[in-house]
């Protein structure tokens, strides 16, 4: 592991062993992720960011770097503590909070084609400054190895901050700044504090006191924080990029999982409500005896196949006519025998606001508007399950959706939508 240390450094150097499967492993997932046919278009804009970060990170991973981010409120010290750590004032370190603005990097060592790269960031708690502490979170989300930096007994919101960043899995020092304000009596007291308030997220050796920055008349002392650092970096380093490189891709794989579905349901929710359209019109225009709905199922053969296609469930047309059939036999159970008539009662009572030779067409187009509704919506459900009705089966589903659904609201909706459309054709 060489290559990840300066030369000057003199250390012995450890195996990073299995590093470079891990590394192979996680370009693998990487560029899967990337090229990943199965995505849509949509979701693909929709990410443009997200998958812009992935394209680096595999660059980060080509290159053989590392990155390792400062963390912490504003004024603790993070840019005085780096630039210890480079031995040459890299990063700004005014005594004005709020200083660093956004996330910036400089190389601390390299070797070969590799490099580490150290991160300073934002502070976390700047008043106004959300953007900035965004800026902060990015950089460490996407750093290897991470440095939260305090100057006493932490507070509060440096806790919940840092179990935070404890709990998302990547190697985590936390870094007493300012070391020198305190007698060693105070100093080993306040060390104890942070153990207790640290129990379970951060081990005892990764809690190093420093002094960055220190009084006139006194060098820094980061000589701590360098060793253990290199000691992780030597043992780790290969392993510590495939490994962040696998959270990140696994954060972007469930964003791209959850918008697949929400793209799908927008374009679920688009066939459902064109095919009752054209199925109302179809009634309105040629009503059939209402005991008879169900023929109309040619209809709602087509928007089945339709859903299908989109969960990339493709369906035939007799496998669609037997999902449609289960989904009317619990339709009519759940509501009755005489449901069809029920609805059209309904539906005449709303009236159309048009003219009276529209009612009754208008009233029949708007039951089976609605009938096709309850179908599609509980087709959409079974593909969204894979295929499947869940535990509860066909029975469940459907009754579930028949009370969410707002039968007067729905049937008002299809006679505006189908009175606008039949007033036209009349004209």
């Amino acid at each position: 592991m060489r290559g990840w240390l300066s030369r000057k450094t003199e250390r012995p150097t450890a195996t990073d062993v299995g590093g470079d499967a891990h590394l192979a492993l996680a370009k693998e997932s990487l560029r899967d992720l990337l090229d990943d046919p199965r995505v849509p278009p949509q979701v693909r804009s929709h990410l443009a960011q997200d998958y812009a970060a992935v394209r680096q990170m595999l660059d980060k991973l080509e290159h053989g770097h590392v990155h390792i981010a400062a963390f912490g409120r504003v004024g603790v010290g993070k840019s005085s503590l780096l630039n210890a750590l480079l031995g040459e004032p890299r990063f700004s370190a005014s005594p004005l909070h709020g200083e660093t603005r956004e996330a910036g990097r400089a190389v601390w060592t390299t070797a070969g084609d590799g490099g580490v790269f150290l991160i300073d960031t934002p502070g976390i708690d700047e008043i106004g400054g959300e953007e900035r502490e965004q800026a902060a979170r990015d950089a460490a989300d996407r750093a290897d190895l991470l440095i939260f930096v305090v100057e006493g007994d932490m507070t509060g919101s440096e806790l919940d901050v840092l179990g935070h960043m404890a709990g998302q899995g990547r190697p985590l020092l936390l870094v007493l700044n300012k070391s020198d304000r305190y007698s060693m009596a105070e100093l080993e007291q306040l060390r104890r504090r942070l153990e207790e308030r640290t129990r379970g997220l951060i081990a005892s050796e990764n809690i190093i006191p420093v002094a960055a920055d220190p009084r006139a008349g006194r060098a820094s002392d980061v000589e701590g924080l360098r060793s253990r650092l290199w000691s992780i970096l030597e043992s780790e380093g290969k392993t510590l990029a495939a490994m962040n490189a696998s959270i990140f891709a696994g954060h972007l794989s469930e964003a791209v999982g959850r918008r697949v579905v929400e793209v799908r349901k927008q374009v679920a929710d688009r066939v459902v409500r064109t095919y009752c359209v054209a199925k109302g019109v179809a009634v309105a225009f040629n009503p059939v005896p209402v005991a008879d709905l169900a023929a109309a199922a040619l209809v709602d053969a087509g928007m089945v196949v339709h859903l299908s296609r989109v969960y990339g469930l493709p369906l035939t047309r007799n496998e669609a006519g037997s999902l449609i059939s289960v989904i009317l036999t619990q339709m009519a159970a759940l509501m009755g025998a005489v449901w069809a008539v029920h609805l059209l009662s309904s539906a005449l009572k709303l009236g159309t606001g048009g003219a009276s030779v529209l009612l009754t067409a208008g009233a029949q187009g708007a039951v089976a508007y609605y009938s096709t509704y309850v179908v599609g919506r509980a087709a959409e459900r079974y593909f969204s399950l894979g295929k499947s009705w869940g535990d509860g089966g066909p029975r469940a589903v459907v009754a579930e959706i028949l009370e969410s659904v707002d039968r007067r609201s729905i049937l008002k909706q299809a006679q505006q939508e189908l009175g606008e459309r039949l007033r036209g054709v009349r004209a």
